[in-house]
């Protein structure tokens, strides 16, 4: 029986879309977007979700879940992570999701969050046989994940994430690099404290990264004249590279880097943040080079619909 599904992850900074026509566990995809809608924004200093942003978010994931509708999908997965389910006024902003879209949002923990992430990655890299350590940048969180044959074995999940940081960092010129130090300090003792030295010990053999972030670095380390998710699955980053992209990057003011191929618009400011994520957690975790996931929590949401193991 073929059917045609749609999920919708919610994150802090970038809404994203995935419509597919399945049959049984295999799908293929027939619409792919995603929009910056920063949810997060002021999220740290106001204690709560703010107006602007959720009406913003609200206005994309409606448009979303009506590209869907158009498609013939009639039950769209909506999935909010930690933006939503951290703010004190979260039960407000699901109702009026809900009154929206006429769909409900499943708002799941940081755990299930990495576990659905895991679970797209692994079916959408199939040649590392499902064990490897996944680090998943998000914009309110990152998610660390040990995974032995496609499951789970270990998970961490940090309230540490691109937009609160480049909200206290970032401004809009070239980065102050004294700034930015005592970023990439903070960000390396989070993690010293925060991060078992168990999971860097595991000896995964491969450490693979996914979101914004990386798939961004990537594109631009294969300089696309357009973000083409099939080049970027698969790209192996070294660390010396994402170093180099760190010093380019932070030498532009925003405006330039926003005019750069593949950096979409919304993520000029807060990739300087992803990419010192990023290498603090290669160091911690001990690897040299990380392969690069265009897929990632909606394949993940997909793989749990349709009962893919």
């Amino acid at each position: 029986m073929i059917r045609r599904l749609a999920t919708v992850d919610l994150g802090t900074n970038t809404v994203r879309l995935l419509v597919v026509e399945a049959e049984g566990v295999r799908w293929r995809p027939l619409r792919q977007a995603q929009r910056v809608t920063r949810l997060g924004e002021g999220q740290r200093a106001a204690g709560r979700l703010l107006e602007t942003p959720m009406r913003r978010t609200l206005e994309t994931v409606a448009e979303f879940v009506a590209a869907a509708r158009g498609l013939g999908v009639a039950d769209v997965r909506v999935v909010a992570t930690s933006a939503v389910r951290e703010a004190p006024n979260r039960a407000e902003f699901v109702a009026r999701l809900r009154e929206a879209t006429g769909h409900d949002v499943i708002v799941v923990s940081g755990e299930d969050e990495a576990r659905l992430t895991l679970q797209g990655v692994a079916a959408g890299l199939p040649h590392l046989g499902g064990s490897f350590l996944l680090i998943d940048i998000g914009g309110g969180s990152t998610e660390m994940v040990l995974a032995r044959g496609g499951r789970p074995a270990a998970v961490v999940s940090l309230r540490l994430g691109v937009v609160g940081l480049a909200e206290r960092f970032m401004d809009d010129g070239p980065v102050d690099w004294d700034r930015v130090a005592v970023m990439r300090d903070e960000i390396a003792g989070r993690l010293e404290r925060e991060v078992p030295a168990s999971l860097a010990a595991a000896g995964a053999p491969a450490l693979v990264g996914t979101a914004g972030t990386v798939t961004t670095l990537a594109a631009l380390d294969l300089a696309l004249p357009a973000y083409d998710a099939a080049r970027v699955h698969g790209h192996v980053l070294a660390r010396p590279a994402v170093e180099r992209w760190l010093a380019r990057l932070g030498a532009l003011t925003v405006a330039q880097r926003a005019a750069l191929p593949c950096l979409e618009r919304g993520r000029a400011d807060v990739i300087i943040p992803g990419i010192a994520i990023c290498l603090a957690a290669m160091a911690r975790l001990g690897y040299d080079a990380l392969v690069v996931s265009d897929c990632g929590l909606r394949e993940g949401i997909l793989c749990e619909i349709l009962g893919a193991p």
